[in-house]
Formats: C-alpha cells, sequence, structure tokens
C-alpha cells in the first residue's frame, strides 16, 4: 500500500489569501503588529533592532566602511506601514526603499514617517511582492527583512534572498527578524496563509541562498506568548 506523502507546511502558502487577509488589517502599528501594538512589544522590537545593528557595526568594521565608502542605501522588505524604517533604518541610512504589496499599508507610509519627521530619508516606495521583487545590482548596503518571510514559500525564499545578495553593495549585510517555532518544525498558520519557521529552517535556507550568518540573537523582553523573535545578520559567502 502506498503511503500518503506529507505536505511541507510551506505548500499551503497562498499569496493571494495573504494580500486578501492583510488588505482587510487597520493601516496602523496595532494592525500590523497583530494586536500587540499597545504593548511593550513595538518599543522593545525597535530596541533590539537598534543594538544589533550597531553590534554588527563594532564588530564587523568592514560593515560600517562600506556605508561611509559607498553609501548607506537601505531596502525595507516587507516593510507594512513603514515602521521599521522610521523608528530604526531612519538612524543608519541616508535612503531608504521600501517594498509592501499591501496597498493601504503602502499608502501609510509616507504619513508615518512625516509624522517622526523623517520624510527626507524615503526613497522609493515598491508596491510589490517579495516573490517579484529583484533588487538592482550592489545598490544596498541593508536590505531588512521583518516579519515577512513567512509569506514566501521555501523555495521561492531561497530564490528571493539570492536576488538581494546580488542587490547588496560590496560588504553590505542582509537582516533578517522573523519569529521561530520553539520546536523543530515549522508551522503553518491559514490566518494568514503564512508559515512560521524553526530556526533550524531558516539556517537551511540561508546555506542555499549561499548566505553565511554572521550572527544571530533572540530578542529579549517581549510580551509573554509570542513566539521567540531571532535576529540574523547575513553576508554573501566568498565562494557564491
Amino acid at each position: 500500500m502506498a503511503l500518503n506523502k506529507i505536505e511541507a507546511p510551506d505548500a499551503n502558502i497562498s499569496y493571494a489569501d495573504a494580500i486578501d487577509y492583510w488588505t482587510g488589517i487597520p493601516a496602523t502599528v496595532d494592525g500590523v503588529l497583530g494586536g500587540f501594538g499597545h504593548t511593550t512589544l513595538p518599543k522593545t522590537d525597535v530596541k533590539g533592532s537598534i543594538a544589533f545593528l550597531r553590534r554588527i557595526s563594532r564588530f564587523y568594521p568592514e560593515f560600517e566602511e562600506s556605508g561611509k565608502k559607498f553609501g548607506s542605501r537601505g531596502c525595507d522588505v516587507g516593510a507594512g506601514i513603514g515602521r521599521v524604517t522610521r523608528d530604526v533604518l531612519s538612524k543608519f541610512c541616508s535612503k531608504i526603499d521600501l517594498v509592501e504589496p499591501v496597498v493601504p499599508f503602502a499608502n501609510q507610509i509616507r504619513i508615518e514617517l512625516e509624522r517622526k519627521k523623517v520624510l527626507d530619508k524615503l526613497g522609493d516606495v515598491l508596491q510589490i511582492g517579495m516573490q517579484d521583487f529583484t533588487p538592482e545590482p550592489e545598490n544596498y548596503w541593508i536590505i531588512w527583512c521583518q516579519w515577512c518571510l513567512g509569506q514566501l514559500k521555501d523555495a521561492h525564499l531561497v530564490e528571493f534572498l539570492r536576488r538581494c545578495k546580488r542587490g547588496l553593495q560590496k560588504d553590505g549585510l542582509i537582516f533578517v527578524k522573523e519569529n521561530n517555532t520553539s520546536t523543530l518544525m515549522d508551522e503553518f498558520d491559514n490566518t494568514d496563509s503564512s508559515v512560521t519557521r524553526a530556526d533550524q529552517s531558516f539556517r537551511r535556507i540561508f546555506d542555499e541562498a549561499g548566505l553565511e550568518l554572521l550572527e544571530a540573537e533572540v530578542q529579549q523582553g517581549l510580551p509573554h506568548g509570542l513566539y521567540p523573535v531571532r535576529s540574523y545578520a547575513l553576508r554573501p559567502k566568498q565562494d557564491s
């Protein structure tokens, strides 16, 4: 008797279903953070991201030098309403392009940056899905992907990261900040048609994409009941 093949969790992802879900979510911090916008999560997340970026700059001086020598343009992928650009990347980058396919979120970006008086940091707003995004070669110092990669199927995520790798200027870095499962298994969420990946799954995908993991750290101080959140700093492998 033939055994039924068990589908990988990412096989259930539907890009159309994800867009439909997020289009119905309010274009607010509380909306994009799943109802945790009025908790300690936003400030804790921002503080952790800034500290992680500063630590990478300190321990990898070639990264900081790259920003000075070749420019410090950043790319905020799955940008939502621009929260990460507004509160984190604007402190490091001269200009930031934002990739966000959900129209209400993309329309809110300019308003959010203007509120914090960082509108001068706004580059282009690209209303396109990650699976279709191809950065210009050697264009970015930082490519930041946070709480969005779970919307991509594994194979598409590998290809996306390979394209991002080619979009980095010399000694630029890709930063990933995502939920991790507490087990070794990935989990599909039918609500927004996404996958939460185990840490080992991310590391396998990074390796397949030709990326070297420089540093990884778990975000501390988040509200109880959330998935663990881990930040990764990545650079192209020398032989890729």
